[in-house]
């Protein structure tokens, strides 16, 4: 059975909204090694329709490189029931039950699925056993600000967590991998 796996930055303060206008860490080589290597084990991406919104008009204008050929050639799926058909290339509206239709995704043969961001579509996830993995990017800063919508925390159900993998940058970034408890 394929994983779900989220990738979700976070600030100390528990911002993980626009984490493309946080303060630059300077160059860190693992960074983008790290997350090229996350994207080409899998091949499909989970979006909702936040993180569509922000993806859809920047990859399509990206390629030559690994991350950005991958990301635009694989399967994309985006949970939402007010999204029409997406322009961008191999991408599937789900408007109807997620839970039913994640299931049937992680059923299919095939590699992992990534999902960036955690927004009410993760919170679903959790509630009902689909998320497998989450690996939070602690950036070393206070964003000094931020909505009930821009923060990690919001109310939703109960989950554990195993930790396996604790991984420091030289940038001061730490990347904690969890294994979603079993239910």
């Amino acid at each position: 059975m394929r994983k779900i796996i989220n990738s979700t930055y976070i600030s100390l303060d528990g911002v993980i909204e626009n984490p493309q206008d946080w303060p630059s860490l300077g160059v860190e080589d693992d960074a983008g090694t790290i997350q090229t290597e996350l994207l080409l084990s899998c091949d499909a991406l989970l979006m909702g329709r936040r993180t569509y919104d922000g993806f859809a008009p920047v990859w399509p204008t990206r390629s030559g490189d690994p991350y950005s050929d991958h990301i635009n050639g694989m399967a994309k799926y985006v949970v939402s029931s007010t999204l029409g058909d997406s322009s961008w290339n191999g991408t599937t509206v789900i408007k109807g039950d997620p839970v039913a239709e994640i299931a049937r995704l992680k059923e299919q043969p095939g590699k992992d699925i990534v999902q960036y961001g955690f927004g009410r579509l993760s919170y679903t996830m959790l509630e009902h056993g689909l998320l497998d993995e989450l690996r939070l990017w602690v950036h070393p800063f206070f964003v000094g600000g931020g909505g009930p919508e821009d923060l990690l925390f919001r109310p939703g159900p109960a989950a554990g967590f195993e930790l396996t993998e604790t991984r420091p940058l030289k940038s001061g970034i730490v990347i904690l991998s969890y294994r979603a408890n079993a239910r």
